[in-house]
This record gives structure tokens, sequence and C-alpha cells, in this order.
């Protein structure tokens, strides 16, 4: 596979500025900056040209000609990306191909329980949609209202839903995808079994757009609940937290929807930096659990349980106290304090950030592991991990101290990297739980994947994209 790839001159630029108009091929510094930064601002890239194809043969013929002259393509989908698979590099011969043009939602099949949408339509409009039919798209994450369900397939996002109803590549049934030789594989099907053969739809999600465009998938839907209760609940550790789970999963079943675990430092980052927060409880608790459950049935059932299990925990003093939301907007309140946890991090200055995974019962010992380990290498250092507890995905980031140096901390960077890792590797987790791979994780590949793991991955790459055009450097 080769890696020599050409610079686009001028000419060529025009050509494919023809495939789209010229309105949507972007050449000008000031039109294209939002589109070489993605929001961690650790990757700054160049391009000369910046296309935003309005359909699927506009894709089709910028590939064809991308692939015939040696042209790299760089797809990007909403710009949520946290470890730079988004941006091109530094070179300016890579052409980023936005699809934010490609929005529409083709198809709702309310009574197959199906919605086909194009890439670029973002999350939170599809969720809508399917709330207008009484039905739900689970996937929820807190770049809803900007990412979009092409980079959530490329990147195959998890969210806070994962835990009832799977990873991204568990809600799709068929997809729509150029090829890097600029072929379309029209793979829309709304089948629920499909064995024959290969199940193609599955190597391009979490691709990170390496092996070609996703352009349009057909998404599942599912009947939108009944009833739901949400609960924020005051812990001493993690380690009641885990006892917490296990007995709302044995007491709940498939109606626990949401089990997310969250450090008092971090409600107070959201209390500080987030519109409309509000603490949770009257008194504050080292660590705090939101838990939801639904039912597509009886909401008093629901609520009548959700007691239940409270009660249960309070006699076993694993919760010291616990809230349950009254109404919607109660609800919405306490998951805008989790969705925000995130994005206020950056107004505590530098934070070093780990997307990581380890078997649920481990979370606990990694927390206390992970946490004794960071304050011991860095001085004054504010752990902030939080998370999806109930599929052992936990967000440890940490911020720096009080103070400090923000650029001294972050070039710290690698060496937290390999104190976390480390402890995720003996407990047999993953390094990258949701966010994929990128530039920024690329490196620690081979030190995760075995040779044989490896040279699969290659050899897929080569088979789809011998010419590695599709965004390369990222992945492998």
């Amino acid at each position: 596979m080769t890696t020599e790839l050409a610079t686009p001159k001028p000419d060529l630029i025009a050509r494919f500025a023809a495939i789209v108009g010229e309105k949507n091929a972007l050449t000008h510094d000031a039109d294209t900056a939002s589109y070489l930064v993605e929001p961690r601002e650790l990757y700054p890239g160049k391009t000369a040209l910046v296309l935003r194809p309005g359909s699927t043969q506009e894709v089709s013929q910028i590939v064809k000609l991308a692939n015939a002259e040696g042209v790299a393509i760089v797809p990007q989908g909403g710009n949520t990306g946290l470890v730079g698979g988004q941006i091109p590099d530094n070179s300016g011969d890579q052409i980023v191909l936005s699809l934010s043009r490609m929005n529409r939602i083709r198809e709702i099949d309310a009574e197959g329980n199906t919605m086909t949408v194009e890439a670029g339509t973002v999350l939170e409009t599809i969720q809508k949609e399917a709330e207008k039919i009484d039905r739900l798209f689970p996937l929820a994450l807190g770049a809803q209202g900007s990412c979009q369900i092409g980079g959530n397939l490329s990147t195959n996002a998890g969210g806070t839903s994962v835990l009832a109803y799977g990873n991204t590549r568990e809600l799709i049934l068929g997809l729509e995808v150029v090829l890097p030789d600029g072929r379309i594989w029209e793979g829309l099907r709304k089948l629920r079994k499909d064995n024959t053969g290969y199940d193609l739809k599955q190597l391009f999600i979490g691709a990170e757009g390496t092996l070609g465009i996703v352009t349009a998938a057909v998404l599942k839907l599912f009947p939108a609940p009944k009833a739901q209760e949400v609960a924020f609940a005051g812990l001493k550790n993690p380690h009641d937290a885990l006892k917490l789970f296990n007995m709302a999963r044995a007491r709940a079943g498939s109606m626990l929807t949401g089990f997310e675990l969250m450090p008092r430092i971090g409600i107070e980052f959201t209390l500080k930096h987030l519109d409309g927060a509000r603490d949770p409880l009257m008194a504050p608790h080292p660590w705090y659990v939101l838990m939801e459950l639904s039912s597509g049935s009886d909401g008093e059932a629901v609520r009548t349980l959700m007691e239940a299990i409270f009660e249960d925990s309070f006699e076993e003093g694993l919760v010291d106290d616990a809230a349950l939301a009254e109404s919607v907007a109660h609800r919405e309140a306490f998951w805008h304090l989790r969705h925000g946890m995130s994005e206020v991090q950056k107004m505590e200055g530098g934070s070093i950030k780990h997307d990581v995974s380890v078997p649920v019962a481990r979370i606990p010992e990694f927390l206390d592991r992970a946490t004794e380990a960071m304050e011991k290498a860095i001085e004054g250092c504010r752990p902030c991990p939080f998370g999806h507890m109930g599929d052992g995905n936990i967000h440890y980031n940490i911020s720096q101290p009080v103070g400090g140096d923000k650029e001294a901390f972050l070039e710290r960077w690698h060496e937290a990297n390999g104190i976390v890792h480390a402890i995720v590797a003996e407990l047999g987790g993953s390094i990258s739980a949701e966010h994929g791979i990128g530039i920024q994780k690329r490196h620690l590949l081979p030190k995760v994947k075995s040779d044989v793991e490896l040279d699969l991955m290659r050899a897929v790459k080569a088979a789809f994209d011998p010419k590695g055009i599709m965004n390369p450097g990222k992945v492998l």
C-alpha cells in the first residue's frame, strides 16, 4: 500500500470544486478554520480545500477523482471527536470532506421500527424525529446537539445508554458507503437477520473513515418508554456504588437503563461552570450515582421499584442520601449535570484525558489504584474520573493543580497515560472505550494489539484502500 500521496494543485482543486459548486468548495483560511481544529485543540491541521458535498453521488465523484490522482481525503462530521481522527495533518495536502450538508432523513418506518438517515444528520435531530412517532433512538451523548450520525458510526460511539441498548454498532441495520475507489456500496437493508456471509457493515463501523465514507444508515428504533424514573444518590466510595449497581440490576433487570458514576470534584466543577446546574443533594458526598429506570408500561410500578431499591440500599448502608426526580424538568436537570461534566473541565485549566474500560467488577479497584498512582506522580493534580459504570467505561480525567502551569502539566500527558493504561492492562481493560484511536492513540495500538491482530487490520486496510487515500495517518 503506497503512502506517497499527491499535493492538490490549483487545477486539481478546481476540478474538485466543480463537483460540489463554488460555494461548497472552501479555500480561504477564514472559511476553513473551523474544520481544522478539534475540541481539545491538540491537533491543528492545514488544508487547501474543504468540500461540502450534498449527495452520495457527489461524494462518489470526489473520491473517484481523489483515487485517480492519489489525493488524501479526510472525512469529517460534526467535528466533535476527541482523538483527532477528523482533522487533516499539517502538510496541507489532505482535503477535508465535510458531510454536514447531507442531513436528510430519507425514511421513517414506524411499523418496522427503523429510520434511514444521511450521515450529516445531527444526533439530536434523529432523537427528536423518533419521539414524534413515539419511538426512541437511544444513542445519547454530551455532544448530541452537534455531533453527526456518520461520525458516531465511524467511531462506534457509546454514551449513557450503552447499558441497556449497546454501542452504536448494535443500533445499525444497514449502511450506504462510498468506497475508496469511488464505488457506492448500497447496503441500506432493514433486515434483523441476514446470514449471507461477511457482515460488511461492521467493518466500516468504528473504522474512523479509513476504509470508506459512510453516507447513510438504517437505524434501529425502539418503543419510547412510557415511564421513567431518575435518581441521584450520594455514596462514600465506588465499592458501594458497585454493590448498588448489582442490587439495581438484580431488581430491575432490563429496566435499568442508566447508571452513571461521578466524584464530588466533578459535581463541584459543574456547579461552578455549567449554566443552570444545581447541587442534587442537601449535603456534599464523596461520590454520586445517577440511576435511571425505564418501562414501557406502568409508571407507578417503576416509581415503586426505584423507591424499593433505595430503601434496601439505605438499610445496607450503601447510600447516604438520594433524591428522586419529581418531574420531567427535574430528570433533565439531573442528566444536565452528568452531560455537562466533560465540557466544564476545560474551565479548570489543563486536563489530561483517558477514555478507558475495565470489567465492571474491577472499576472500584481501578479507581483506587489509578488515583493513588496519579496523586503520587503529579503533586496537587485533581483526578476527576466519571462515566458509565454499568458498562465499565470510565473517563479518567485529571485536572491540573490549582494555580499550576498549564503547559507544564500537559507536557506530562504521555507519562500520565502510561500510568493509567498500565493499570487498565493489568485489569484486562481497553485504552479506548468509545472515543476511538484517531491520531492520539495510534502509537499505543502495538502495545495492546497482538502482531496477528495488527496484521489483520493492515490487510483489511490494504484490501479496501490500496492507495492509502482514506484518512491516512489515523488508526494505523
